[in-house]
């Protein structure tokens, strides 16, 4: 595991550090890149709590971690 980036995050998340998600879906198909979340994280319920639609169709989405 990586000290910085999505291995950090993926780490925070398994020990319940991460209150809200932030997460901007730009729609580009690439076929590749690394899991969000990582292996070996468990299953957690988010709560939609705020999202906003840019000119050029990124979409931010606000999670609270329930």
């Amino acid at each position: 595991m990586t000290a910085s980036g999505a291995g950090l995050a993926a780490a925070m998340s398994r020990l319940g550090l991460i209150d809200e998600y932030e997460l901007f879906v730009n729609p580009t198909v690439v076929g590749g890149g690394n899991p969000f979340f990582g292996e070996g994280t468990e299953r957690f319920d988010l709560e939609l709590i705020e999202t906003r639609v840019f000119g050029d169709r990124v979409v931010y989405l606000r999670y609270h971690r329930i």
